[in-house]
């Protein structure tokens, strides 16, 4: 979604729309294809203007289908995120280091008479990720040796098997 600045009434204006799990695949950076792709992406947001900065303050939401880190069933992980933004032109000079603060995080440029909310909309859906994806904190996940989803069921491995290329290693133990 491209917005026109020079179009920003001086009331401001209200945005809502919409975008499919095709848009997050294409606009996504990397030739890899990512492990999880959205459903529906619901948008809305406001947006006004003073003088050539624009302000933009919206939410983000969607689900999306992932595996879980330890057993690999599907759960189904809702994500909402919050997010406000100024943009305002590139500086005129370029400063060699500058050290960022917090709220240095919500600050982007754009260029010429338009900002692509398509970046702002995407980098919020992929900080909601969670980095380790559990269906339940109780998850036992699989069975190290069998590979049978211990929250189902359970299996008669003995609960430690000992690699033999490692036995040596156990021989270092207790030893200054």
């Amino acid at each position: 979604m491209k917005i026109n600045v020079s179009k920003i009434p001086e009331g401001g204006m209200v945005l809502q729309f919409e975008r499919d799990g095709e848009w997050f695949r294409r606009n996504l950076p990397g030739a890899t294809p990512p492990d999880f792709v959205p459903d529906r992406i619901d948008i809305a947001c406001t947006a006004w203007r003073m003088k050539e900065n624009v302000f933009i303050e919206g939410t983000v939401a969607t689900a999306v289908d992932v595996p879980c880190c330890r057993c690999l069933e599907m759960i189904r992980l809702p994500l909402r995120s919050s997010f406000k933004y100024t943009f305002t032109p590139p500086p005129s000079r370029s400063q060699d280091e500058v050290e960022l603060n917090a709220a240095d995080l919500d600050f982007a440029y754009y260029e010429g008479d338009v900002i692509d909310l398509d970046t702002v909309i995407l980098e919020q859906i992929l900080l909601q990720i969670p980095i380790k994806l559990l269906c339940a904190e109780s998850c036992r996940g699989l069975c190290l040796h069998c590979g049978i989803n211990l929250n189902k069921t359970s299996c008669n491995c003995r609960g430690e098997v000992l690699d033999e290329r490692l036995a040596v290693l156990k021989q270092f133990k207790g030893q200054p």
